[in-house]
């Protein structure tokens, strides 16, 4: 009996460390344990001072164990010294800088104040992530010093993990809007995007700068925001600000920027130069907030074009009085309320939700509201902490009555054109290829696509034509045309069709989601793809997207193809060439080079990395396509910053170096001047070559492929090596001084 009960626990303990930190089925475990026995005074003074950490002797998260973390309480209105239970944020690598679970150093949890549902907040999420990047969500079980504290929502820290997994670095400029003493009539400047004039310091206490700088970027996005709307798309990544704005209206989500605290967003600036907006704070979401929309109190009739000549939302009234973009803002908002809350989509995981957490509601000695209030409260509204002082509604039943106030919505009802086909005039373009994309639709005014020909990139609007010179058909017909050229390393798209009503997306969530096309890239042949560099004791070269100093592999594509590495492999293990798997999608443009971290971290998204790492004292590197190993290299010992790589790029000699992160290769590893290597000449070449050497070297000579045509010991001084029956042709010099310290030189006998 002892052994089954002890497999079961074992078997447990696995599956709740297979499970992903945000999964919404699974109530995660959350232990903190401190040595002080008065902890919650310890918090409260400092959550109410200086709003530091508090050092736990450990956490325990699913079963796995972290020493000396910070813990404090977090929040405004949902902080109170006399709770019993109240948010917390838990910081894993406050003392020990590598510790993390599952990727995550911090966990924000929220104690599901002024929610009787207890998911307002994790179903609002679960809404939102079908139309933008946000924070994934679920649920925790809080344990202090062995007492269970109860039932919390935990929602993903905006940090710079998030920002490099959703936005792809972590260097941009980074604010939380929020203010900095709080909202309300006693908090500071509200971060509602108002133009303060060019002195950045007029917007310190509504905006927390979470990055190292970037104050300027903010208030030339204010700046065009509010003087040089034109130009917004350039500064602001516009269709994810609809996006937000249409989340917060349907779901009267008013402790937000269209509230009238114009609070709880992020703002980063990503790669394309342009900030984007991230949604935060939801736990009043559904109507839950008592500080109405600024312009008229929160209820299921709030008009979706709320705030529309407020002042106080410089961001809703420009967008709002674009007659285009309001027209994009009700497609979305005509989207997110059909497939979410007409069909009935989010009452099935609202329900799916409560069946996930009822037991551990009941359990739940601290909560807010009775468990006969929870089980009710899709459909019965609570009394106190609601809109104006009001009640909580039920969240089924003011829904309910949202989808109803829509349908006699005038704005809403506005008829939009239709899509009723699309198509690429080659659906497998090769690359650089130049190819159409057509629509048919009906009752439009304008047609336009938007596209990209990389992930990471920002989608392109141009508009399409119905005139017969863009690959259209006849002028006139419907059938509108677009001509573009696929030259990156995809092709993803969307249309967006309009009259002077209304207008639509196809896909209807775009740009969240976007149509794809299989690009014609063929895979490598042997010799087209090389091992080119490899960094085994990264320090100071380089960071990867999150900012740590792995080491990396760099593979060249020799040709001036593309060339598709999807499905093929990369090992440190002879005996195993197909160790890791290169991702689909990943597409080596002609003549460049791509980056591989050799980090063993899978939980990172950005970027690839491999489930291996390279070792300091010499490891062993290998290139497949699953049947033949097409590449290999066997790296030697390297000092720190050192690397290994091909001297001449391109040819068969690797030798070690100074690191050329995706950059051509330099073959002069520490000192690299004639100084130190000495000199090869003439260059090129006819009967004789002369190595002259300032201390004693090994001379070696390779031809193009790798054979060994020349070696000598040269002592300091000159060495002359007679070349009369030497071909005409490219051959590589070796200047060896130590095991660590040569030098490869290009050689051409004319």
């Amino acid at each position: 009996m002892k052994i089954a009960a002890f497999l079961l626990f074992l078997l447990t303990v696995r599956l709740a460390v297979s499970q992903p930190f945000y999964d919404k089925q699974t109530v995660q475990t959350v232990e903190i344990f401190f040595a002080q026995a008065n902890w919650d005074a310890l918090l409260d003074n400092l959550a109410q001072t200086t709003e530091d950490y508090l050092l736990a002797d450990s956490v325990r998260i699913n079963g796995t164990v972290f020493d000396s973390v910070g813990v404090k309480y977090k929040g405004n209105s949902s902080y109170n010294a006399n709770n019993n239970k109240n948010p917390l944020h838990i910081n894993l690598d406050w003392v020990h800088s590598d510790a993390d679970y599952q990727g995550y150093t911090e966990v924000k949890l929220q104690n599901l104040y002024k929610d009787p549902s207890m998911i307002r907040e994790v179903l609002s999420y679960t809404v939102l992530e079908n139309y933008m990047d946000c924070p994934k969500a679920n649920f925790a079980n809080v344990y202090i010093n062995g007492t269970l504290r109860g039932l919390y929502s935990s929602a993903e820290s905006i940090d710079d993990k998030f920002n490099t997994d959703h936005y792809y670095d972590h260097k941009g400029s980074f604010f939380k809007c929020n203010p900095i003493g709080g909202a309300g009539p006693f908090g500071g400047t509200s971060p509602d995007l108002k133009y303060l004039g060019a002195d950045s310091t007029l917007y310190a206490n509504g905006y927390e700068l979470k990055s190292t700088y970037g104050w300027t970027d903010l208030v030339d996005l204010i700046n065009t925001l509010n003087n040089n709307f034109s130009s917004i798309e350039d500064k602001l990544d516009l269709d994810r600000a609809i996006w937000m704005l249409a989340f917060n209206n349907v779901l009267v989500n008013l402790d937000s920027y269209s509230g009238s605290f114009r609070q709880n967003y992020y703002l980063y600036r990503d790669l394309n130069q342009r900030f984007v907006p991230t949604v935060w704070d939801l736990n009043m979401s559904f109507n839950g907030f008592p500080g109405g929309s600024g312009s008229e109190p929160g209820s299921a009739s709030l008009d979706p074009l709320s705030n529309i000549n407020s002042n106080n939302h410089p961001l809703i009234k420009k967008i709002f009085n674009n007659p285009m973009y309001q027209r994009m803002y009700m497609a979305h908002v005509r989207t997110m309320l059909q497939e979410m809350f007409a069909s009935n989509w989010y009452l099935n995981q609202a329900n799916a939700l409560r069946n996930t957490i009822n037991a551990h509601v009941q359990a739940d000695p601290f909560k807010f509201y009775t468990y006969t209030q929870y089980q009710n409260s899709l459909t019965t509204a609570v009394s106190g902490g609601g809109p104006g002082g009001g009640s909580i509604p039920g969240i089924q039943t003011f829904m309910n009555d949202r989808v109803t106030y829509f349908n006699s919505n005038a704005n809403y009802l506005l008829v939009a054109p239709s899509i009723t086909a699309f198509s690429a005039s080659n659906p497998t373009p090769a690359f650089n290829e130049p190819f159409t994309i057509n629509a048919t639709v009906s009752n439009e005014t304008s047609v336009y696509l938007g596209y990209r020909t990389s992930h990471q990139l920002r989608f392109t609007r141009v508009p399409m034509f119905d005139d017969g010179n863009h690959g259209d058909g006849a002028a006139g017909d419907h059938i509108y045309g677009a001509n573009v050229i696929a030259n990156g390393p995809s092709f993803e798209y969307y249309l967006y069709v309009d009259n002077n009503s209304a207008g639509i997306f196809s896909p209807a969530r775009a740009e969240h989601e976007f149509h794809t096309l299989d690009l014609n890239i063929p895979a490598p042949t042997a010799g087209q793809v090389q091992l080119n560099e490899a960094m085994a004791d990264n320090d100071l070269t380089h960071d990867d997207p999150y900012g740590e100093s792995n080491d990396w592999v760099e593979l060249l594509n020799t040709t001036s193809s593309a060339l598709d590495l999807s499905g093929y492999f990369l090992s440190d293990d002879p005996a195993n060439p197909v160790k890791w798997t290169i991702p689909s999608n990943t597409v080596l443009l002609p003549n460049s080079y791509l980056i591989v971290w050799t980090d063993n971290d899978l939980h990172q998204i950005t970027g690839l990395h491999a489930n291996f790492k390279l070792g300091a004292s010499g490891d062993y590197l290998s290139l497949s396509n699953g049947q033949t190993v097409l590449d290999q290299v066997t790296i030697p010992a390297l000092l720190t910053d050192q690397s290994y790589a091909r001297c001449p790029e391109s040819g068969l000699i690797f030798d070690v170096a100074q690191p050329t992160f995706e950059a051509m290769n330099n073959c002069v590893s520490g000192l690299e001047d004639e100084e130190f290597f000495g000199n090869i000449y003439p260059n090129p070449f006819s009967d004789y070559v002369i190595f002259e050497v300032p201390q004693a070297s090994l001379i070696e000579v390779f031809d193009i492929n790798g054979k060994l045509l020349y070696q000598t010991r040269c002592n300091q001084g000159l060495c002359q090596w007679s070349t009369e029956n030497l071909k005409p042709g490219m051959y590589v010099a070796r200047i060896q001084v130590s095991d660590e310290l040569s030098r490869s030189i290009k050689l051409i006998k004319g």
